[in-house]
C-alpha cells in the first residue's frame, strides 16, 4: 500500500502537528527530502515531503521564498523542525505556504528527521514488493490462460479483466479479437491506446485498450506473450498450408485419385461426401509471400486452406454463408494486399473439387477483384485433364507464331486472337485493329501456312482456341 501524509500526521510516535489551513493532499507520497538551502528547487522531483529545521531561514522574506521554491518544485508538505534554530514553526512561513495551498507540520525536537524516512521508506519498499508479486500474479495469470487451453482468446480476456479495461486486437486492418462483444466500446471500434505488436510480418497488428491507459508493466509482459502466439500462428499456417498445397496439387493434377484421395482429403479437413467449393485468391507479384502465413477474417474458420502454385486456396462446404467472397475480398483490399478471387461451383468428391479448382482458376483470367464460375466448359475440362499434353499441344501450333513475330513484328498471334475472340469476322478484326481488311486476311493466310490450321476451319480452330488459351492459362502447371 502506499503511504500517504495523513499516515504520517496520524503516527503517535511521531507527535508531528499540523499547522496552518491547507488541506492534507490524497497523492501519495514519493520521498523525503531533507535540506537547509534557501532555494532547494533544483534538488527536488515533486511529490515529496521536505524536511528543514529552518537554519538560514531568518527573515520572513527568505521563509517565503523557501515556500515558494518548494511549491515549485511540486513538493506535497513541508515539514519543519522546532528546538533547534526556531522555538516553533515561523509565522511568516505558516502564511505562505496556506497561500499556496501547501500543508505545514511540526516536527518536535525529540522525533528525529530519519525515523519520518525510514516510515515512508519501509513502506515504499512493502509497496514495491506488493507490487511485484501482484505483477507476478498477473504474468502467471496470463500465461496460464494462453497455455492452459484458452488459446489468444483466453489470454486477452484475462487481460481485459487485470486491466479493468476492453481490449481488442488487430492484424491486417480485421479485428482479430474484442472484449467487449455485444458493446460499442472504444476498443472495439479502434479507439483507445494503441500498443504495437511485432510479428515479423507487414500487418499493422496493434493491441487497443480503452482509457484510461493503466499498468504498462502487465500490458508490455502481454504485448510480448502474444506476439510470440502470433508468430507461432503464422508458422503454423505457412506449415498446415503448404502440406495441404501438395495434397491439392496432387488431387488437381490427377496424380491422386479415388478412396485415397478421400482419406487424404478427410484427414486435410475436406469432406468428400459434402459438397465443397473453391476460393482461390491471387495476388500481386510483390504480395505473394504474404500467403502462407495470412490469417483469415473468423468467417473461414474451419475452412481448409492451402498454398498451390503461388495461389491460396480456400475449400469452404456448400451452405456456407453466400458473402463469403466479398467478405474475403473486402479484407483483403483492408490489408493493403492488391488481389483477385476466382470462385469456383460446388461438387462433391475428389473428383468434383479438381473441377471446382480449375473453374476458379479461369474464371481468375476474367481480372475482376470477385470473378464467380460460369458455366462448364470443354476447355477446362480438357485443362483439367494431365493426361493431356497440352502444354506440347500449344507449343506446337503457337510457336511457329511466336517465332515469326518476334522476327517480323508481324502481330500475328494478336491477329487470330482477336479474329478468334470475335467469331471469325474479318470486318470485326480490321476495324478493331485497324486495319484493311485485306491486311487481316493476308496474316490469315500466313497463319494457315506456318501452323499448318487453317483458322477458318472448324476443327483447326477449335484446336487454335484451345491452345491459345492453355498459353494464356500457363496450363502445365497447377
Amino acid at each position: 500500500m502506499p503511504i500517504y501524509l495523513s499516515d504520517l500526521l496520524a503516527a503517535p510516535e511521531l507527535d508531528l502537528r499540523q499547522c496552518g489551513t491547507a488541506p492534507v493532499p490524497a497523492a501519495p507520497l514519493q520521498w523525503v527530502a531533507v535540506t537547509e538551502l534557501e532555494d532547494p528547487f533544483p534538488f527536488l522531483g515533486g511529490g515529496e515531503v521536505v524536511l528543514t529545521t529552518g537554519v538560514r531561514q531568518r527573515s520572513g522574506a527568505v521563509q517565503r521564498s523557501f515556500v515558494d521554491s518548494v511549491h515549485r518544485a511540486g513538493a506535497l508538505a513541508i515539514g519543519f523542525g522546532t528546538g533547534l534554530s526556531h522555538a516553533k514553526v515561523p509565522v511568516a512561513l505558516v502564511e505562505a505556504a496556506d497561500q499556496h495551498g501547501l500543508p505545514v507540520f511540526e516536527v518536535p525536537y525529540v522525533t528525529p528527521f530519519v525515523a519520518l524516512g525510514k516510515m515512508v521508506a519501509d513502506a515504499l519498499s512493502a509497496d514495491h514488493v506488493t507490487q511485484l508479486r501482484e505483477l507476478l500474479a498477473a504474468h502467471q495469470s496470463l500465461a496460464g490462460a494462453l497455455l492452459g487451453g484458452k488459446g489468444l482468446p483466453g489470454l486477452l480476456q484475462e487481460l481485459a479483466v487485470l486491466l479493468g479495461n476492453q481490449v481488442a486486437l488487430y492484424q491486417y486492418g480485421a479485428r482479430l479479437f474484442t472484449s467487449g462483444a455485444g458493446t460499442a466500446s472504444g476498443a472495439d471500434s479502434g479507439a483507445g491506446h494503441r500498443v504495437p505488436i511485432p510479428t515479423g510480418l507487414r500487418d499493422r497488428c496493434a493491441l487497443v485498450i480503452t482509457e484510461p491507459f493503466r499498468r504498462p508493466d502487465i500490458v508490455a509482459y502481454a504485448q510480448s506473450l502474444i506476439s510470440v502466439e502470433l508468430s507461432n500462428q503464422a508458422r503454423r499456417r505457412a506449415r498446415d498450408r503448404a502440406v495441404t498445397g501438395q495434397l491439392l496439387t496432387d488431387v488437381v493434377a490427377g496424380r491422386l485419385a479415388g478412396k485415397d484421395a478421400a482419406l487424404r482429403l478427410q484427414g486435410a479437413g475436406i469432406s468428400p461426401a459434402r459438397r465443397q467449393l473453391t476460393l482461390l485468391v491471387e495476388v500481386a507479384s510483390g504480395h505473394v509471400r504474404s500467403l502462407p502465413a495470412l490469417p483469415l477474417p473468423s468467417e473461414f474458420d474451419g475452412a481448409a486452406t492451402a498454398v498451390v502454385d503461388g495461389r491460396l486456396a480456400i475449400v469452404v462446404p456448400e451452405g456456407s454463408r453466400p458473402d463469403l467472397a466479398r467478405i474475403l475480398s473486402d479484407y483483403l483490399y483492408g490489408s493493403g494486399l492488391t488481389a483477385k478471387i476466382g470462385v469456383g461451383g460446388s461438387y462433391a468428391e475428389p473428383a468434383g473439387l479438381r473441377w471446382s479448382y480449375f473453374e476458379a482458376k479461369e474464371s481468375l483470367q476474367r481480372g475482376q477483384s470477385i470473378n464467380e464460375p460460369e458455366r462448364l466448359s470443354l476447355t477446362s475440362l480438357l485443362m483439367s485433364g494431365t493426361d493431356v499434353p497440352l502444354a506440347d499441344l500449344a507449343a506446337e501450333a503457337l510457336e511457329p507464331l511466336t517465332d515469326f513475330d518476334a522476327a517480323h513484328d508481324s502481330k500475328l498471334l494478336e491477329t487470330l486472337e482477336r479474329y478468334l475472340a470475335l467469331n471469325g469476322s474479318v470486318a470485326a478484326v480490321a476495324d478493331e485493329l485497324g486495319l484493311h481488311r485485306n491486311t487481316v486476311r493476308y496474316r490469315l493466310g500466313q497463319i494457315t501456312e506456318l501452323t499448318g490450321y487453317d483458322p477458318a476451319v472448324t476443327a483447326d480452330r477449335v484446336h487454335l482456341f484451345l491452345a491459345l488459351n492453355v498459353r494464356r492459362l500457363g496450363v502445365g502447371v497447377v
